[in-house]
């Protein structure tokens, strides 16, 4: 059974309409009649499992969103990316170009990763780090602040990545 449906309701974002969600049952927080975020077509956004688009939130072109994930705010997820599993990604954080995003993982604040990068287990990406270049960030990790990780890099266990403006 459904759990959601396109609404008339319309906004252009990348050069593409995308169609808010409605909510058509109750699941997880999600209440029936509730408006969700906005997605291209239903390709983007599993009927299974609790995942949902909140608010503002955007997924759009190949993007897709399914398990129990979350993508609120003003958070886009865009360009083949899949944020799967419990993931969330929030604030006004990006996720695009093949891009993967799983198990507990979070992405916030102005957060861009991109690019084939992989971001799961507990990790978090957040504040303005940019994660891209098959980069993977996994296990309790932390990528933070103006950090950059990039070019087939591994962080891993328990390492916290903190970068500031005027580092370099």
């Amino acid at each position: 059974m459904k759990k959601y449906k396109l609404t008339k309701n319309e906004k252009l974002v990348f050069g593409r309409i995308l169609h808010q969600i409605k909510a058509i049952k109750d699941f997880s927080d999600v209440k029936k009649g509730e408006l969700g975020g906005w997605i291209r077509g239903e390709s983007n956004l599993s009927q299974d499992g609790d995942c949902w688009i909140y608010e503002d939130a955007a997924v759009c072109e190949d993007a897709k969103i399914s398990g129990d994930a979350k993508i609120s705010d003003n958070a886009e997820v865009y360009n083949n990316a899949r944020v799967f599993g419990n993931a969330v990604v929030y604030d006004y954080a990006v996720v695009s170009d093949n891009a993967v995003v799983f198990g507990n993982a979070r992405v916030s604040g102005y957060a861009r990763v991109y690019d084939d990068v992989e971001v799961s287990g507990d990790a978090v990406v957040s504040g303005d780090a940019v994660v891209s270049c098959d980069a993977v960030v996994t296990g309790h990790a932390v990528v933070t602040g103006h950090a950059l990780v990039s070019g087939n890099a591994l962080v891993s266990g328990n390492a916290i990545i903190s970068g500031h403006a005027g580092d370099i």
